[in-house]
C-alpha cells in the first residue's frame, strides 16, 4: 500500500511539472501573439521574452500563485495596431487595462472566453466593428468601459445578462439603434450613452426593434 500510495504522490507531481509549463506556455504564446500585433515605441513590451517560459516575469503581467495571468495593464502605454483573439486564452484574467492606446479594428469575440474578467477597459482608442455578444458570458464582469472609439451597430440585448456589471460606458461611438432598459441596463443613466448620434434612446419596456438584424441597424 506504501507503494502504491508513493507511486501516486509523483505521479501528482509528474503532472503538475506538466500542466504548470503548458499554461505558461499558452498563455505567454497568447501575450506573444499581442505583442507581435502592435507598435511599441515606447518599448514598454520590450521585456516580453517568447524564449522565457513564464510570462510572469513580464512587465505589466501580474500573475497569481499558480503563475496565471490575472492582470494586464496597458493603459496610456503608446501602443498602435490590433488587438487579438489568443488573449481569450487567458482563462484566469481579471483585468484586461488597454484604454488610451491608438488600437484599431475588432474588439475581438473571443474575449467572451474570459470568464474571471472583473473590468474590462478599453476606452479611447480607435477601434471599430460591432460589440461583440460574446462578451454577455463574462458573468463576474463588473467595469465595461469601450467609451471614445469608432464602435458601431447596435448595443447587443445579451449584455443585459451580466448581472455583477456596475459601470458601463459606451459613449462616443457611433452605436445605433434603441438603448437595452432591461437586467442590469435599467440602472444606468444616460451619461453611459452619451454622443452616439444614431442611438435613438432607450426602448419601451418589453418593446425590441425587429429591423435590427445582427449588429447593423
Amino acid at each position: 500500500m506504501a507503494s502504491c500510495a508513493m507511486f501516486q504522490l509523483l505521479l501528482l507531481l509528474l503532472l503538475s511539472i506538466i500542466v504548470a509549463p503548458t499554461n505558461a506556455n499558452i498563455e505567454g504564446d497568447a501575450l506573444y501573439a499581442l505583442r507581435r500585433a502592435v507598435k511599441d515605441p515606447g518599448l514598454v513590451l520590450q521585456s516580453w521574452d517568447p524564449t522565457l517560459v513564464d510570462p510572469c516575469t513580464w512587465f505589466h503581467v501580474t500573475c497569481d500563485n499558480d503563475n496565471r495571468v490575472t492582470r494586464l495593464d496597458l493603459g496610456n502605454a503608446k501602443l498602435s495596431g490590433n488587438l487579438v483573439p489568443e488573449l481569450g486564452k487567458l482563462k484566469r484574467l481579471q483585468y484586461l487595462e488597454l484604454y488610451m492606446n491608438k488600437l484599431v479594428g475588432p474588439v475581438p469575440k473571443e474575449l467572451g472566453n474570459l470568464k474571471s474578467l472583473v473590468s474590462l477597459d478599453l476606452y479611447h482608442n480607435n477601434l471599430t466593428g460591432f460589440i461583440p455578444a460574446t462578451l454577455s458570458k463574462l458573468s463576474n464582469l463588473k467595469f465595461l468601459r469601450l467609451n471614445d472609439n469608432r464602435l458601431t451597430g447596435r448595443i447587443p440585448r445579451e449584455l443585459t445578462k451580466l448581472g455583477n456589471l456596475k459601470i458601463l460606458d459606451v459613449s462616443d461611438n457611433d452605436l445605433c439603434g434603441t438603448i437595452p432598459t432591461s437586467g442590469s441596463f435599467s440602472k444606468f443613466s444616460e451619461e453611459s450613452f452619451v454622443n452616439n448620434p444614431r442611438l435613438e434612446g432607450p426602448e419601451l419596456m418589453g418593446f425590441v426593434r425587429y429591423d435590427v438584424v445582427g449588429g447593423s441597424c
